[in-house]
């Protein structure tokens, strides 16, 4: 699969969007936000090559080097690269975003043997927290939000209020399907009415083109049709991959990686039985239901 170069937006004086085209499996976005002298990283890339040409975009840009990396969760599209701006850089993350990277350790290789990650030493974060932090670049204000358990146990949400900016990590997939497998379908609701609630003019997605808040709506949307999905195929006594495999994708047909509906509906039939939010599902199961969806094709890392 041939997809476009990595490019930089700068949504606001001092703060730069670094999307990688088209957004699908291990294609993140990263970001960062600089006063001349000092630069904050939000999230890094899946390989050491990514990882090494985002570095390079920052130094394009006049930016220094980070001292700072925040990432928005554990995994490793967005953090396998923190190790080319460590130790030079301090990685902060949430609480649980550390323990699920370093329990989750070398994972995307073992998902994907084929794909070269280059040289990734895990480096998880040194600072944590868990509930708020705030950083300051120079006048601009970052504030670092965990929303609850939403797409991982470890979110992270870094809000610029005084630029009107949010990463919002994978909370927000723009042009792309949720990924729920490891979280929680109602903390995700939860988290987008956290999103909701700040004045951002421009949202950075984790994967995808920038966007607006309309994303929350629509990314609302499609979770409610999980929702009621999960609670009518729960209820004929289907399995995850029946339900998903009769159902009308309609308005969100369009949206990349498709085949994540079922690993959704595993989400969600762990809810609706009691479990809590974020408990571990099978996820050997769940990347074996996806490649029955993904029409018995493994599902491609695009890194």
């Amino acid at each position: 699969m041939t997809v476009d170069a990595p490019y930089v937006v700068q949504p606001a004086s001092g703060v730069y969007a670094y999307v990688q085209p088209d957004g699908g499996w291990c294609l993140n976005n990263a970001g960062f936000v600089s006063d001349g002298g000092r630069t904050l990283l939000v999230d890094t890339a899946a390989t050491e090559r990514r990882a090494l040409a985002l570095r390079e975009a920052v130094r394009a840009s006049g930016a220094p080097l980070p001292r700072t990396v925040v990432n928005t969760h554990h995994h490793g599209d967005h953090t396998y690269g923190n190790g080319v701006f460590a130790p030079e850089a301090l990685i902060v993350g949430h609480d649980n975003a550390r323990a699920e990277q370093l329990a989750a350790g070398h994972q995307l290789e073992m998902i994907w043997p084929a794909t070269d990650f280059g040289a990734i030493a895990i480096t998880a974060p040194d600072l944590t927290f868990s509930e708020r932090l705030t950083l300051h670049v120079g006048d601009t204000e970052v504030r670092v939000i965990h929303p609850g358990v939403a797409h991982t146990t470890g979110d992270a949400v870094v809000w610029l209020p005084g630029r009107r900016v949010v990463f919002t990590g994978d909370l927000v997939f723009a042009g792309g399907t949720p990924f729920l497998a490891m979280g929680s379908l109602s903390g995700s609701l939860r988290a987008l009415e956290l999103l909701a609630s700040l004045d951002a003019e421009t949202v950075v997605p984790g994967h995808g083109p920038l966007t607006d808040p309309s994303a929350y709506e629509a990314t609302g949307r499609y979770l409610r049709f999980v929702a009621e999905l999960a609670r009518e195929g729960r209820d004929k006594g289907l399995s995850p991959l029946e339900t998903a495999q009769g159902a009308d994708l309609g308005e969100f047909a369009a949206w990349r990686e498709s085949e994540r509906l079922v690993a959704n509906v595993h989400r969600a039939y762990a809810e609706l039985a009691g479990e809590p939010e974020g408990a571990p599902l099978d996820i050997m199961a769940v990347l074996r239901d996806m490649t029955v969806m993904n029409g018995g094709t493994p599902i491609l890392c695009h890194a």
